[in-house]
């Protein structure tokens, strides 16, 4: 991770854990950049990736959630306040 910037914080439970799918740390820095309104590119210039990974990550995590549009995985992460 970036030295500049802070780990991503973790998602809430809001689904009993034997329920709510689990992300990786990868996938929850993804996440946290993305929703804080970073670019695929800038995501992937602050986590030292491709582009092409950061879709990667972001197509799994839509996966997981059965997410169908991207605006909708800000949803998922609780450091907007949503």
């Amino acid at each position: 991770m970036h030295p500049h910037h802070a780990a991503p914080p973790a998602l809430p439970s809001a689904v009993p854990a034997t329920r709510q799918p689990r992300l990786s740390p990868r996938e929850e820095e993804t996440l946290h950049y993305i929703a804080q309104g970073c670019t695929y590119g800038g995501t992937a210039r602050r986590m030292g990736v491709s582009v092409r990974t950061v879709d990667g990550y972001l197509r799994r995590i839509r996966s997981k959630f059965g997410i169908r549009m991207y605006a909708e995985l800000a949803w998922l992460d609780p450091s907007l306040g949503l």
